[in-house]
């Protein structure tokens, strides 16, 4: 099986080892399971974080400030994530080719629909002849 690591793994400073032993000390927990009960998560997160299989993500990390009062950035640092912005990759959440296309597709066929409306009530209010009172009894 081949072990898969995450971009934020290939940092040369990013050990989150380190994060997981201070919140060990600072809880006073004798072990990862205690450390996954204390988060709240399952004790296999722990374990994919320690052997660097799953980066510390922002809900676990928002969980740690919880739960120690530490500030996230200085969890951060504690495990060496130097970066200044945690943010999603650029290729996230931006569209695919095909689903562009079809965006600007939907939004033409919605704007000409638009057009053509406007053009039948235009057609209606100067084909009708009439004032909008001139239906009513006074």
């Amino acid at each position: 099986m081949a072990q898969q690591h995450h971009a934020l793994s290939s940092q040369e400073s990013y050990n989150p080892n380190h994060l997981l032993d201070i919140l060990l000390g600072k809880m006073q927990l004798k072990n990862d399971a205690a450390l996954s009960r204390m988060l709240e998560v399952a004790p296999p997160v722990i374990s994919k974080i320690r052997h660097h299989r799953l980066p510390v993500g922002a809900s676990l990390l928002i969980r740690m400030h919880e739960v120690t009062g530490m500030s996230i950035r200085d969890l951060r640092d504690l495990m060496g994530d130097r970066r200044t912005k945690y943010r999603l990759s650029d290729a996230q959440g931006r569209p695919k080719p095909e689903e562009k296309a079809a965006q600007a597709a939907a939004a033409a066929a919605a704007q000409q629909q638009q057009g053509q409306q406007q053009g039948q009530t235009t057609e209606a209010t100067s084909s009708s002849g009439t004032s909008s009172t001139g239906n009513y009894a006074h």
